[in-house]
């Protein structure tokens, strides 16, 4: 018999499954119209999403499901390549994006998704969720489809068409707004599916009123999802260019997810391992491709509510797919009568946490980033999703290689008495090494930086007057050939104007490589030291 600690265990866990049940049914809908598939294939990626991630993963929160931004993402990406079904374009690159994630698990890469700052990712997912409520403005309002305009234009094309409004539609929008806003509000019960009872009631009120005869537009029949085993059919040529295509879409999933992922562990205390969680990502993404699914990831709304819920354990997201596979088989035929300007209005509601300015703001205030902020935004508005994503991702990698490539090279003083060396201009009261200049590069040496770094010092040594340059080489584990190269290169220019080179803080990679490179030079053992203090006391015995 379990204990009540246990009991409550499984009790938090089943009132945190039902709760996620409720969010991913209707978000499921959504997403699938996000994606541009029938709705078949969000259920089969919910359920898929859900299984494989309670075997393989080990956060406690994550729920792997279909998210707005990879949906968003992968229809951008499909669009790329015409003469294809749109269905099988979507299936290749879930396919190939889980295929990716694998790759990258297998090679221990998990620490890739910090070359995307959480600046960027703010910024995109804002401009993100911009877009897409601005799209689903024409279903809101009851229009016809929009032509395929970026956000800017769509926005104006629905103004000025406000006289085709389908004005029985709006209301039944605005209501549907209302219904979930105020049950967000005042729940009857933590937890409470606020969407999903609204779209509960609209399908009873439209069904019961016959509102399809009044002009209102209906999602219509919803085919069961089939779970049959499919692989697309595409040339050599179109699965390179889906390869191509899946780059933006691997980063935003792992991005996405391992931020929710660690943000919620923190919460807890949990530690997750990055790599393990990659390939729980890939699995659901290979198993939801097969199936004929969708793109899947741990999106911060349905995690976030996991979390809220009192979720202890992956049962709960167990729980949510038996739920959500029941409901699947019994009220699956309901869902023809769903308005589809309620089904916009559930996107948008899903959304509304992605458009709040304030951590935007927040960065803003901090003085920091706020380039990476204001470029993603604008590059995902002015250029598009896929376009725009790869554009923030590269802006994360300029900024990375900007940072590290014009590295402060940092001189050093001893504090009096002490064995501590520090910034001089820090510290007034540090002292330099008589005889010596001690720098220390504040970024790890490599081929963008070394260059750059060692003229630098051998400048700022013939300026000194000192015959001694001590490099602190602290902040680097290993170096690349072009560092290493540069290093011995700044060795030979000293010693031919009579000066010398002295290392201080050589990690082993770095002394193996040295001894390997220039046994006779700076290779030698006399040369390297474990600390600044030594380093300095072999130049001036006063230091000692």
């Amino acid at each position: 018999m379990p204990s009540s600690s246990e009991a409550g265990r499984w009790r938090a866990d089943f009132g945190a499954g039902l709760c996620v049940a409720g969010l991913l049914l209707p978000e499921g809908v959504a997403y699938a119209g996000l994606a541009g598939l029938p709705v078949a294939h969000a259920l089969v990626a919910c359920l898929v999403g859900l299984s494989v991630y309670a075997l393989l993963g080990r956060s406690r929160d994550a729920i792997v499901s279909p998210t707005s931004s990879s949906a968003s993402l992968a229809a951008a990406a499909a669009a790329g390549l015409t003469g294809i079904a749109h269905a099988e374009v979507l299936l290749a690159l879930t396919l190939a994006a889980g295929g990716v994630l694998l790759l990258l698990a297998a090679a221990r890469q998990g620490q890739l998704s910090a070359f995307v700052s959480r600046p960027v990712l703010r910024g995109f997912a804002f401009a993100l969720a911009l877009t897409i409520v601005v799209k689903q403005l024409p279903d809101a309002l009851g229009l016809a489809p929009a032509p395929p305009l970026d956000t800017s234009r769509l926005l104006v094309w629905v103004l000025a068409h406000a006289d085709r409004w389908q004005w029985l539609s709006a209301a039944i929008a605005l209501a549907t707004g209302g219904v979930i806003a105020l049950l967000r509000r005042w729940p009857p019960w933590p937890g409470f599916p606020a969407s999903l009872t609204a779209l509960v009631l609209a399908i009873a009120a439209t069904w019961a009123l016959d509102l399809p005869a009044r002009g209102v537009e209906v999602v219509g029949q919803v085919a069961a999802p089939t779970f049959m085993p499919h692989l697309p059919y595409l040339g050599r040529d179109d699965w390179l260019r889906v390869g191509e295509l899946a780059v933006g879409l691997v980063v935003l999933l792992f991005a996405e997810s391992w931020g929710s992922m660690r943000s919620l562990g923190l919460l807890r205390g949990d530690a997750l391992n990055a790599n393990r969680e990659l390939a729980a990502l890939g699995l659901a993404n290979v198993a939801s491709g097969l199936l004929q699914g969708m793109p899947v990831g741990a999106g911060f709304s349905a995690s976030a509510a996991n979390h809220g819920g009192g979720s202890q354990s992956r049962w709960a997201g167990v729980v949510a797919c038996l739920v959500l596979a029941g409901a699947i088989a019994l009220a699956l035929p309901a869902l023809q009568w769903l308005p589809r300007s309620v089904l916009a209005v559930a996107v948008i509601a899903a959304l509304l946490h992605a458009l709040s300015p304030r951590p935007l703001i927040a960065t803003w205030q901090l003085g920091r980033d706020r380039l990476l902020v204001l470029g993603a935004v604008v590059a995902v508005l002015a250029l598009g999703l896929l376009h725009g994503m790869l554009a923030a991702i590269a802006l994360s990698i300029v900024e990375a290689l900007r940072r590290f490539s014009q590295p402060v090279l940092h001189e050093l003083g001893e504090l009096p008495g002490t064995r501590n060396f520090v910034n001089r201009p820090e510290h007034p009261d540090a002292v330099p090494v008589p005889g010596a200049l001690i720098l220390r590069p504040q970024e790890p040496l490599f081929f963008a930086s070394a260059e750059r770094v060692m003229t630098e010092a051998g400048e700022r040594l013939a300026a000194s007057g000192v015959d001694t340059l001590v490099l602190s080489l602290e902040e680097s584990s290993d170096l690349d050939s072009t560092a290493l190269e540069c290093l011995l290169e700044l060795d030979l220019r000293l010693a031919a104007r009579g000066q010398r080179l002295l290392l201080a803080r050589v990690k082993e990679p770095v002394r193996a490589l040295l001894r390997m490179a220039a046994p006779q030079g700076l290779g030698r053992e006399e040369r390297w030291f474990w600390s600044v203090a030594d380093a300095a006391a072999e130049v001036s015995p006063a230091v000692r």
